[in-house]
């Protein structure tokens, strides 16, 4: 029952797979999706209840979809119903119906869901939540006892095949007394574990790319911003990404046919990456990025820093030694030292091309220096007291233009002026950063030991 689909460019590697499901596309690059999808092949040829665990979000109901389309029942109804959706007192009424008169507003006999799934599949999401009552009901039906719609005396006998899921470890649930032992057993007769997202990063990028022809056709990914989708930990899973790539379709430019790092929301800069999959090296840049940041905006307060990172000041410690040592900028091989403070305020000295835009007012400016809180530029003219500008600029070496929000904090003669930034986009204030990191190293000053 697999559908045949031609692949646009972007998906033209061919370790790359989809699956069409009822329309959307279950995409296959990773090792784990392979033989996930290779269980649900197998699986889905028994008539057994199945059991899909996993992260909210990371895509159960579209592997109970392919169940279903890839079993005998392909031609009949495939039902679905979020468990945690409808109160508790609807939630019998909803599965197995209800007769006319069996209660308040019950104008008409209607059909529950199970009937509705007859001969086909009905899938279960957030099975756990089902209270005590509804649990044994499900039992009985499962093991192919008739039951009653509420509030009638004829029984109903469907043919249903039941495919659950849950984000909750039901095992645990079973000990702790609040699901059945036995509905436990009945209904994983076959278990499935969907991956969470940051455990196959190889199908981020692509699964990526697929929304954002959905939403914005035509447009690409540039390499930052495909980087830093790889580097984050998805707690949300797919549907995080999906709504990421939303939003990120919206902050770009009209006309502009690519994605940046600069149009993702913020945080997926904001927080490190915590996954077994990732390659140790990127996992402890970035842990460093972001150590090196907290200190230097706290001025090299130890404390400060490592409260905000919520780690141990012991901890940060012995990270900022680690990383003294990782440059080789000692005391025997620096020329000089910095310290945290003189870091956070280190100007280089350099002329580029600055546009500073105010309203509909454009102004052509070009640096003097710059740190990694402002810029000192010459600008043709004036600037109004206390402006906020948009500045954008090429730092020398860096492909992408930065641009940041800026505020004029003093001006001085022949039109010099210094402006502070006021709102940078995390991923332009890693690379001034790391930029700014690079040039005091060439001029061979070291990190100074931070302030507790």
């Amino acid at each position: 029952m697999r559908a045949e689909r031609h692949l646009p460019a972007m998906f033209a590697n061919p370790k790359t797979e989809m699956q069409v499901v009822d329309g959307p596309l279950i995409i296959l690059r990773s090792g784990a999706m392979r033989k996930l999808m290779a269980m649900v092949e197998r699986v889905a040829r028994h008539d057994a209840a199945v059991l899909i665990c996993g992260e909210t979000g990371s895509g159960k109901e579209l592997v109970g979809r392919l169940i279903h389309q890839h079993s005998l029942r392909c031609t009949k109804p495939f039902v679905d119903v979020n468990c945690a959706a409808f109160p508790e007192h609807l939630v019998e009424s909803e599965l197995f119906g209800y007769e006319k008169g069996a209660f308040s507003g019950a104008d008409a006999t209607k059909r529950g869901l199970f009937e509705l799934a007859d001969q086909g599949t009905l899938f279960m999401d957030e099975i756990g939540e089902l209270d005590a009552k509804v649990q044994a009901k499900l039992l009985r039906v499962l093991d192919g006892v008739q039951y009653y719609r509420l509030g009638g005396n004829h029984k109903v006998l469907v043919n249903v095949r039941v495919v659950a899921a849950t984000n909750r470890n039901l095992k645990d649930e079973v000990q702790e007394g609040r699901f059945r032992r036995d509905l436990y057993h009945r209904l994983a007769q076959f278990e499935l574990h969907v991956p969470p997202l940051r455990e196959r990063p190889e199908d981020i990028v692509p699964i990526a790319e697929h929304f954002l022809q959905q939403y914005s056709p035509g447009t690409n990914l540039s390499r930052d911003a495909a980087e830093a989708l790889q580097q984050y930990h998805w707690p949300g899973n797919v549907r995080e990404l999906k709504n990421v790539i939303l939003r990120s379709t919206v902050s770009i430019e009209p006309g502009s046919a690519e994605i940046r790092a600069c149009h993702l929301p913020g945080i997926i800069f904001g927080t490190p990456v915590v996954t077994a999959t990732r390659t140790e090296s990127s996992l402890e840049e970035l842990e460093k990025q972001m150590i090196l940041q907290a200190t230097a905006a706290h001025s090299g307060s130890q404390a400060r820093a490592a409260e905000q990172l919520g780690i141990s000041v012991r901890t940060l410690r012995r990270k900022l030694e680690k990383y003294k040592r990782e440059e080789g900028l000692g005391e025997s091989k620096a020329l000089g030292k910095l310290s945290s403070y003189q870091q956070r305020y280190f100007r280089v000295s350099i002329e580029m091309p600055v546009t500073l835009t105010h309203g509909e007012q454009q102004i052509q400016a070009v640096s003097a220096d710059i740190s990694s809180g402002g810029l000192a530029i010459r600008s043709p003219i004036a600037l109004a007291d206390d402006s906020v500008f948009e500045a954008s600029f090429t730092l020398p070496g860096v492909s992408e233009r930065m641009t940041a929000k800026a505020r004029l904090a003093w001006m001085g003669p022949e039109g010099l002026a210094g402006v502070t930034f006021v709102d940078v986009h995390p991923a332009f204030q890693r690379e001034l950063h790391r930029w700014l990191a690079d040039k005091a190293r060439a001029e061979g000053w070291a990190r100074g030991k931070p302030r507790t």
